[in-house]
């Protein structure tokens, strides 16, 4: 689990476009925490302290807490808004987190002992299908990261969910299948060749015939 930390930022009287905008000339950008039953506040944030964090990795995974002109606020990041073009953070949500709450988080997958998979010394290829595994988690334990071990893994065998040891008090949301986490998949050279059918002794001797 990552360390919190904490973000301060002022409470915002206007929404809208005009007023994001407007924020966002300041050096801030805006955001809004909602949940628990309360109402939506809108607040602005540093947009040097966003920029940083959404960077720095574990951003949506990772609690924090939001200083509103005094009032502390524990939340979670639940998805924001990126400039396509200059990849600078245009708005935030924030999920307020309470002493007890579960959350829906997309956890990352981290692969290990890539070097001592059979399959992948052989110029096998990891093949990820799933890079996250969404979990419902108490907010004080979301792990960093699931790690899935590749040791002893060869060439056509799949990772299935089922293998995977979760970390403690934490549930799946999908549990009407056993979903595929990623496959060792034979290298192009490999696949190549099975495609290719070798020469059978009669078209070779008639291909020999036909040069004499």
């Amino acid at each position: 689990m990552s360390e919190t930390y904490e973000l301060k930022a002022e409470a915002r009287e206007k929404v809208g476009k005009g007023s994001a905008r407007e924020i966002r000339r300041n050096g801030k950008v805006p955001a809004v925490i909602y949940g628990e039953k309360q109402p939506p506040l809108a607040i602005a944030l540093s947009y040097k302290e966003i920029f940083y964090k959404i960077h720095g990795g574990g951003f949506k995974t990772t609690v924090a807490t939001i200083d509103v002109d005094g009032q502390k606020i524990r939340v979670l990041p639940k998805d924001y808004q990126m400039d396509p073009v200059k990849d600078f953070p245009m708005h935030v949500d924030f999920l307020r987190v309470g002493e007890h709450s579960t959350v829906t988080v997309n956890v990352p997958v981290h692969f290990l002992n890539d070097t001592k998979s059979p399959g992948i010394k052989r110029g096998g290829v990891l093949n990820i299908v799933r890079h996250e595994i969404e979990l419902q988690v108490p907010a004080d334990q979301i792990p960093d990261a699931i790690e899935i071990d590749l040791t002893g893994l060869k060439i056509g065998d799949s990772i299935h969910i089922s293998a995977v040891k979760l970390p403690k008090l934490a549930e799946l949301t999908i549990t009407d299948r056993d979903f595929t986490i990623a496959t060792i998949a034979a290298p192009a050279v490999l696949l190549e060749g099975a495609d290719e059918e070798p020469e059978s002794t009669e078209t070779a001797e008639a291909e020999g015939g036909a040069e004499d």
